[in-house]
């Protein structure tokens, strides 16, 4: 019996890198699953392949930014599955990068709109589905930069993330006593398709994959088994939490 048998979940920024490794996880662990992302091609995809492998998942196409979206990820859940257990808000986004002084409105806006408020509006309806069946579980994927360590150029996506470290500690106390548990995973360097935009040379993974102490970079799957551990039971008494799952960079100084 897997450990996420008879739950339902949610998954946002599923059509690729760490939200869809955490998709096909979780319905190998039992979920049933709905994943959320812009690519409706990619979707597809994946929940062909959850259902080659024996599991149960439906999508909906559509952009975090939208309060609308985000109430009919949960509508969809309960049409097709009757419920809400679990909930993975891990779309985001780098955003406009480059010096702080050189950052449009636009740009600074866009980042704050997806990677934060798209993530508070997810948690909103979410929680308000699973407070009906008495508790449930919501992570965020914020990330260590800004957090445990800093990088110019990038203040938006900063900003954007250590808002959402904020955002869950405010959820976990609120909700607390309804039996809803809220957490955040805070990456290190995942090879996703966004770290190979942004370290797009030789010498600047390198460098990137230096600064872990593991000397690598991790890979989706194992971000996957660490959300995993904050959607299922054997987190019981974990709320509030935000959890370096970052390679001992967060640590390392040589």
């Amino acid at each position: 019996m897997g450990r996420l048998e008879n739950k339902v979940a949610i998954v946002t920024g599923a059509s690729s890198g760490i939200g869809r490794a955490t998709a096909k996880l979780f319905a190998r662990e039992g979920a049933k699953v709905v994943v959320g992302a812009r690519r409706e091609r990619e979707l597809a995809e994946l929940v062909a392949e959850i259902e080659a492998d024996g599991g149960q998942a439906v999508r909906l196409a559509g952009d975090v930014r939208s309060e609308s979206y985000a109430k009919a990820l949960v509508d969809l859940a309960v049409a097709k599955f009757g419920r809400l257990d679990i909930a993975f808000n891990n779309a985001g986004v780098i955003g406009e990068s480059g010096a702080s002084t050189g950052v449009s409105l636009d740009g600074w806006n866009d980042a704050i709109a997806v990677n934060l408020t798209g993530a508070f509006l997810g948690a909103k309806h979410q929680i308000a589905e699973m407070l009906k069946h008495g508790g449930g579980s919501v992570i965020f994927t914020s990330t260590f930069v800004g957090y445990s360590s800093a990088f110019p150029g990038v203040a938006a996506y900063a900003a954007s993330k250590s808002g959402l470290i904020g955002l869950t500690q405010a959820l976990a106390a609120e909700y607390g006593p309804n039996g809803i548990r809220v957490n955040a995973v805070l990456p290190g360097a995942v090879e996703t398709d966004m770290y190979h935009a942004v370290n797009d040379t030789d010498e600047k993974a390198a460098f990137i994959t230096n600064l872990h102490a593991l000397k690598r970079v991790g890979r989706p799957d194992e971000i996957a088994r660490s959300v995993l551990y904050f959607a299922s039971d054997d987190s019981s008494f974990v709320t509030g939490t935000a959890a370096l799952i970052d390679g001992g960079l967060s640590i390392t100084r040589t």
